[in-house]
């Protein structure tokens, strides 16, 4: 496989998880006793732009289909970032009435609800049928397609340009990278400001984060290939902020080279430095990652064998995409949990891809009482720790498996 960035050979891996359905590729009663389609899962590293991705072996539009069911306002924690992300970009920018706010993968419009809520006139672009259609239903406006220069060049015609871009947690899951970001540089006014939220890679690599490798996450993302990334489309980075989001993440701010208004922030050199120090341009730097996922592997499984043969009942919460990586790297089934459960209407009923664990609403921890409760997005514990809080009435315990096993 070629760089889907720069066109090198790519020969280092950073680690095969075997294989598996798409993450997202939920299960329903009908589908149950359908054969699902498996694809290998593992993680490449360019070493001449560095750039992390998954090797391709499956299509975007397979993963992001009509029945996609993710959906960003079920997260109260996501919610509130969301709404600060806004209050603080509309101040920052001076956003008003004669500005153009732009979402790329805009999903259910959770952002996007907030900007409309002040006034402020926004858009969003979201593929996915059902996401499309929840945010329309709050009065915003959606472009239901996957952004690609040629579509940016159709929205420009029509006279479509963005003070601020807002590209959260996408840059990752397209396959495509040059010619999204192209797009997203298109979309741009010649002052305006694009920003990139998404995992960053030294989180991944230092806490062993592989739960966060799927198929619809095509790039794991450094400074150094955004950077790169960015550059080849004309824009230029001026500000970082590290955010605690999705176990750790940047915010890159990036304006046109050529027209842009601000000047660097100390954000850009301290992270530089940061990456530079720990040596992400380096082989070595991602070597010991394999054996550091198998081993967080064997003591979940360990654990939830244990568990079974001293009569002790689990289940989990909250249906997420890293949750399935966990689970069917591990090989595990309802056997060994018996359900999620998950606030996400659009999930529940369904059957986790590949473990075929019944998703059910969180009211069936109530009736069922496990005696541990498995939180698959962990990073979201705090907010499930409160939510669930309840489980020590009958003596429940936590537990989550990244970066290590915890049991409290």
């Amino acid at each position: 496989m070629k760089c889907r960035h720069c066109g090198e050979e790519l020969r280092l891996t950073l680690v095969d998880l075997g294989s598996s359905p798409p993450s997202n590729a939920y299960l329903s009663t009908e589908d149950f006793n359908r054969q699902e389609t498996w694809f290998p899962l593992r993680v490449r590293v360019c070493e001449v732009c560095w750039l992390v991705q998954t090797e391709d072996f499956v299509d975007a539009e397979f993963l992001f289909n009509p029945d996609y069911a993710y959906f960003s306002g079920s997260s109260d924690t996501w919610v509130e970032h969301c709404r600060q992300y806004v209050e603080d970009m509309t101040g920052r920018l001076g956003l008003g009435e004669a500005s153009l706010v732009v979402e790329v993968a805009s999903n259910d419009g959770t952002l996007l609800r907030f900007f409309h809520d002040q006034g402020v006139p926004c858009m969003g672009i979201e593929p996915t049928a059902k996401a499309a259609a929840r945010a329309r239903s709050f009065g915003i406006r959606v472009v239901q397609e996957f952004l690609s220069a040629k579509a940016a060049d159709q929205l420009v015609s029509d006279g479509t340009r963005a003070d601020l871009l807002v590209a959260n947690n996408v840059l990752a899951h397209v396959p495509a990278i040059g010619d999204f970001v192209s797009g997203c540089s298109t979309l741009l006014a010649s002052e305006g400001v694009a920003t990139f939220e998404f995992p960053h890679l030294l989180e991944l690599v230092a806490a062993t984060q592989f739960d966060t490798i799927y198929h619809e996450h095509f790039s794991y993302l450094s400074l150094v290939s955004v950077e790169r990334v960015l550059s080849a489309a004309g824009l230029v980075v001026f500000e970082v902020e590290r955010i605690p989001t999705h176990g750790g993440s940047l915010r890159v701010f990036a304006q046109h080279a050529a027209t842009g208004r601000f000047s660097a922030g100390p954000g850009v050199a301290e992270v530089r430095s940061l990456e530079a120090t720990v040596g992400v341009e380096t082989a070595a730097y991602y070597i010991g990652f394999q054996g550091r996922a198998d081993r967080i592997r064997a003591a979940f499984l360990t654990f939830l064998l244990e568990a079974k043969s001293s009569r002790r009942s689990v289940a989990a919460y909250g249906a997420a995409a890293k949750g399935n990586t966990l689970l069917n790297y591990a090989g595990v089934g309802p056997d060994l949990i018996s359900f999620v459960a998950d606030r996400n209407v659009a999930k529940q009923g369904l059957f986790l891809p590949g473990s075929r664990i019944p998703i059910v609403d969180e009211a069936e921890i109530g009736h069922s009482q496990p005696d541990y409760v498995v939180i698959l997005p962990w990073n979201l514990r705090d907010e499930i720790t409160e939510q669930l809080g309840y489980i020590r009435g009958w003596s429940g315990s936590f537990v989550v498996a990244v970066p290590e096993l915890e049991v409290w």
